[in-house]
């Protein structure tokens, strides 16, 4: 029966991210029109092709349609989920608590996986959307439409070495977006 359960969460994954293609496209293409608009009027945010202003956890930072704040960050972590439905790490878990706002005029779709992390050295680590499942009891994460002027809080997971600290991280609010970084140190 857990079973089941398992692969039926799978399976509306998988579909989620066949039917969430499409969105992403129509979404990174009104993501653009926006970047040409707010670049006369965003206050800390990205401004055309300018490298947007970094940020450190606990500050609200701007890419597109999006405030993003870091509200904390946990790595060590070996396992999410319980005994029955989880995931184990590969290295180590990093846990990033993170709040979405959207600033826009339209509904926007937040995707945990077009979050990136990065190590001191440069090295870009992606997001576990599987180890998220489990990170987030309502999927804030995952292929989220957040409405003007709402906001949503989840942990976006990344599954890195044991030996390596996360050093900032760049976040989208599509994959085709600029985005924007925010310091961990």
């Amino acid at each position: 029966m857990r079973k089941t359960t398992t692969l039926a969460l799978l399976a509306t994954g998988l579909i989620a991210l066949g039917c969430g293609s499409g969105a992403a496209d129509k979404a990174s293409d009104s993501s653009g029109d926006n970047k040409a608009s707010s670049s006369s009027g965003d206050e800390g945010g990205a401004k055309g092709d300018d490298k947007p202003k970094t940020a450190k956890i606990g500050q609200p930072a701007r890419d597109g349609k999006f405030e993003f704040t870091v509200k904390s960050s946990k790595c060590g972590v070996a396992k999410i989920g319980n005994d029955m439905l989880g995931q184990k790490a590969q290295g180590q878990f990093c846990l990033v608590t993170l709040n979405v706002k959207n600033i826009g005029k339209e509904a926007q779709m937040f995707d945990g996986s077009s979050q990136k992390a990065y190590a001191a050295d440069g090295t870009e680590y992606s997001a576990d959307s599987g180890a998220a499942i489990y990170a987030n009891k309502n999927a804030e994460t995952f292929l989220n439409d957040i409405n003007p002027g709402n906001q949503v809080t989840g942990v976006v997971v990344f599954d890195i070495p044991k030996n390596v600290k996360l050093a900032k991280l760049e976040l989208h609010d599509s994959m085709f977006s600029g985005g924007v970084d925010v310091t961990l140190g």
